[in-house]
């Protein structure tokens, strides 16, 4: 069979969530984004914690060319555990990985994309990607921003990772269409942080709030989801101030270090962790389960509309 029929075929078993609460969850998170065992460990945390909330958690990778659709602890662990022999994946790299039966940890666009073809409408993530740190110069944009208008997947985040140039996102996500709404908040979460200074247009009270108003995006037929910041608990977030100075640092060091790409994120997000004395990770673990938290209640809430 040739790749294409191959790949046609799997994709028309994938399963249908339409008719169920479902809540997708990324394996980046896991093969890149924390150190073991706290990768594994705030993976299946999160499961139990959109479960706690009447919903399905959906963990999405691609294990030796096979879209997986709901992740086994074991080839979680093995995520966990094998970081070398797992490839990032975003939208660019999806069918090369899927050609080569490759192993592929998915980033918030692939895992969006992936969602989307199995009718999974809420997606829990810890920070999305953006416009980095003089982007305007080097172009270095995240593939989730454009995902965000391509994908019917509603994304539930603590605001931009704070590596990255918070207002030029905030305008690539608005030149581009993307509701923004601020879930009980004004203003834009900094991820380690529960506030910033960028002031939010759209606000949601409720759970039964932000779903009406995904609704009425919906019946817009716009042909994407909606993008839900949610603040890190109070006392779990980080002094804004003494973040900026340990990212400014590790920016020079990448920079020094001619780190780029895809490379950037988990280098600055390590670097991070080492010297606030691992209380990044700890607020990164923190906001993330509270995103999944949220993200179980809205899919119930927007399946029962």
């Amino acid at each position: 069979m040739n790749i294409y029929k191959e790949l046609t075929e799997q994709l028309s078993n994938l399963p249908d969530y339409s008719s169920k609460p479902a809540v997708a969850l990324e394996t980046t998170i896991v093969s890149h984004g924390m150190p073991y065992p706290a990768n594994v460990e705030t993976a299946i945390a999160l499961e139990h914690e959109i479960t706690a909330q009447g919903a399905i958690p959906v963990t999405i990778g691609i294990v030796k060319g096979q879209i997986k659709i709901g992740m086994t602890p074991d080839e979680i662990d093995f995520f966990a555990k094998h970081h070398e022999e797992i490839v990032k994946v975003s939208r660019n790299n999806l069918g090369y990985v899927l050609a080569n039966k490759l192993s592929g940890a998915t980033t918030v666009a692939a895992t969006m994309l992936i969602a989307n073809l199995a009718n999974i409408k809420v997606f829990a993530t810890g920070g999305i990607g953006g416009v980095h740190r003089e982007g305007n110069e080097t172009f270095d944009i995240s593939a989730d921003l454009l995902e965000f208008s391509k994908s019917e997947v509603n994304v539930v985040c603590a605001g931009p990772k704070a590596i990255l140039d918070l207002p030029l996102t905030l305008e690539y996500l608005e030149t581009n269409g993307v509701p923004l709404i601020g879930y009980k908040t004004d203003y834009l979460p900094m991820f380690y942080s529960a506030k910033s200074n960028y002031r939010l247009e759209q606000r949601a009270d409720s759970v039964e709030d932000l779903a009406n108003i995904i609704n009425s995006y919906r019946a817009l037929n716009l042909k994407q989801g909606c993008l839900v910041v949610n603040p890190i608990p109070d006392e779990d977030s980080l002094d804004p101030t003494q973040i900026e100075i340990v990212i400014e640092k590790a920016l020079e060091l990448a920079k020094a270090n001619n780190i780029k790409g895809k490379a950037v994120t988990p280098y600055l997000l390590d670097y991070l962790n080492h010297h606030t004395g691992g209380k990044a990770l700890s607020a990164n673990i923190s906001l993330v389960k509270n995103n999944a938290r949220l993200a179980g209640k809205l899919a119930v809430s927007l399946l029962s509309e």
